[in-house]
């Protein structure tokens, strides 16, 4: 077999499993990377316990991505969790399932599966060069820009697999939108996903209660009804729970609409018992001994109900009971996307065979956050992109193939 010379931009996760796949293949493959080193989005969101997929019931797992679940299938049917979690091992780095059926590797770091990764591919011949930057079309091929100066490869085919646009400082910053958009593909503007949410608190609630979890607690929204914790900031919500309805509360704000997230502040009783349980308090008492007596509330929960309903709702034992079982926090707008886990948009599907192929330049292929899909965190959002880098590499296998 005649080796193919198989260009890859960008080093992150769907890059480097597509690598992985074509060097085994027998490909020559180079990585050409903008950043002084590879994964480094991996490498901070593996800092605090790497989430590397997700063990629940395969057909649940395969409905966490949106409107994108059909088009996603195969490639996740080729590199579904158990397969990530071989695929992990046989790097060394053994897994475990957490309470909440995340799965981590038992290290809790990104690092050892990393470089573990990298010895592979360079077993395997894969050629990665870091401070090179593609910075467009040229004459047939792709401009790389390294140490100030420009040239042009022509690989056999190339891989797009650029990110999206959220932690731009880690090397997802979105410059490559305007040189699809010149060639006619359609992309779509990125919006943060998982994401935090501004509120306009009091001065006292941002002051007193700011970094404070809400904990043991259920949100809803059009998503459904969730449970979890999130995060009190300075400037709104955020953490897992608010995560999950991220989506659906950033299509909300853009439709114009008032948008709330809906917080049972205790899941285990019902509107009725806590309405029972409060009527029962002196009236005289304050409002924090009879939420801490009547249904065991005191902290930052006692201080939402403060800053969220008012005087005639807190000494109303029936509203009072109605706001416990469905406070509306009032979002505004989404945090700015550079803050964001992840981000939504980017190429659009109907660009895209069902090789990962974009329809409108043969030869060049996409994989990873820059197709327009995403997940909630739990590990879905790494097990995505690490199958759609195995998806592209086999459609390129195919298409080389072919010619």
């Amino acid at each position: 077999m005649v080796k193919k010379q198989i260009a890859i931009l960008g080093g992150g996760p769907a890059g480097l499993m597509a690598a992985e796949s074509l060097s085994s293949a027998g490909h020559t493959v180079t990585v050409y990377e903008a950043m002084p080193t590879v994964a480094r989005k991996f490498l901070l969101a593996g800092k605090s316990g790497l989430n590397i997929t997700h063990s629940e019931d395969y057909d649940r797992f395969v409905s966490r991505f949106g409107t994108s679940n059909a088009r996603l299938r195969q490639a996740l049917d080729g590199f579904k969790p158990s397969d990530v979690r071989a695929w992990a091992a046989g790097l060394g780095t053994e897994t475990f399932v957490g309470s909440s059926g995340r799965v981590f590797p038992t290290a809790m770091k990104a690092s050892p599966l990393l470089r573990a990764w990298l010895r592979r591919l360079e077993a395997q011949g894969v050629q990665i060069l870091t401070r090179h930057r593609w910075i467009g079309f040229s004459d047939g091929g792709y401009v790389i820009e390294a140490s100030g100066a420009a040239h042009v490869v022509k690989p056999d085919a190339a891989l797009l697999a650029l990110g999206g646009k959220s932690w731009p400082r880690l090397g997802s910053d979105g410059c490559w939108l305007p040189w699809l958009r010149e060639k006619t593909i359609a992309v779509d503007e990125f919006q943060p996903a998982n994401c935090g949410f501004d509120v306009d608190w009091s001065e006292h609630l941002r002051q007193r209660f700011s970094g404070e979890p809400v904990k043991s607690v259920t949100a809803t929204s059009r998503v459904g009804t969730i449970p979890g914790e999130f995060v009190i900031t300075r400037h709104g919500i955020e953490g897992s729970l608010v995560y999950a309805h991220a989506a659906v509360l950033r299509e909300s704000l853009a439709a114009g609409e008032t948008t709330t997230l809906d917080v049972d502040l205790v899941p285990a009783r019902t509107q009725e018992r806590i309405a029972n349980a409060l009527g029962k308090q002196d009236p005289k008492a304050s409002l924090s001994n009879r939420l801490r007596k009547a249904v065991g509330l005191d902290g930052v929960k006692v201080a939402l109900l403060r800053e969220l309903a008012s005087a005639t709702d807190l000494n109303d034992p029936d509203r009072l009971a109605s706001l416990i079982k469905a406070l509306p926090i009032p979002v505004q707008r989404t945090r700015p996307i550079a803050e964001a886990i992840s981000s939504a948009g980017g190429v659009e599907w109907g660009e895209i065979d069902r090789n990962y192929m974009l329809k409108a330049l043969p030869g060049l292929f996409v994989a990873g956050e820059m197709i327009d899909w995403e997940a909630p965190t739990g590990g879905y959002l790494l097990t995505a992109c690490f199958a759609t880098g195995r998806a592209a590499a086999r459609g390129i296998d195919a298409w080389l193939g072919e010619r």
